[in-house]
């Protein structure tokens, strides 16, 4: 009986979950270059690119390992970007 309790409550949740997720990247401002800032490859030359946002920005990197390197030092790709941003 719990199983199914468990099973129906993370039914009825991941619908809202998909959402709120959704609406987060959806309301992020756009991220504007070609390239990954923390590997510094053109986005798609590793598959697909992957999407993070971050403080309401979206980040967009090569591939998922870059994440992780992004969230310990964030400030210093904010940084990047907002040079690289004024630049273009």
């Amino acid at each position: 009986m719990k199983q199914k309790v468990h099973l129906l409550i993370i039914l009825s949740l991941s619908p809202l979950t998909f959402f709120v997720s959704c609406g987060q990247q959806g309301d992020a401002k756009p991220y504007p270059l070609d390239y990954c800032l923390v590997g510094g490859s053109d986005l798609g030359d590793m598959g697909e690119p992957v999407s993070y946002v971050h403080e309401g920005q979206e980040f967009k990197f090569c591939c998922k390992p870059c994440i992780p390197k992004f969230k310990k030092n964030p400030e210093k790709y904010i940084q990047e970007l907002k040079e690289e941003s004024e630049g273009i």
